[in-house]
């Protein structure tokens, strides 16, 4: 599956922030709820949400190689709907999140 990655370099290690936006079959099937719990089970902070135009919008923040499985898992099989595609940006965390919530 392509991901296109923008954004500036993550080193193993240390904190990162994760943009990812989801297309395919992923509003009302449940996407947002599986994002949430793989986030919490990584130990990630951040958000779900769906975008108008079809696609789900996840931030994450948290250990890069954390999010990095994230990453992995939102673009692999084991999710819910139809994933097609996955594009994704790094960043430097904005800090301050606490939780992971469904918007």
């Amino acid at each position: 599956m392509p991901a296109a990655t923008a954004g500036a370099a993550v080193t193993p290690g240390e904190q990162a922030r994760l943009t990812a936006w989801v297309e395919g079959r992923v509003q009302g099937v449940g996407f947002r709820w599986w994002a949430r719990a793989r986030a919490l089970e990584l130990g990630l902070a951040g958000w779900a949400e769906n975008l108008e135009d079809g696609r789900v919008r996840v931030i994450a923040e948290g250990a890069s190689a954390a999010c990095g499985e994230l990453l992995a898992l939102l673009e692999g099989t084991e999710a819910p709907g139809r994933v097609v595609r996955v594009t994704h940006r790094w960043d430097k965390p904005h800090g301050g999140l606490t939780g992971f919530s469904e918007r």
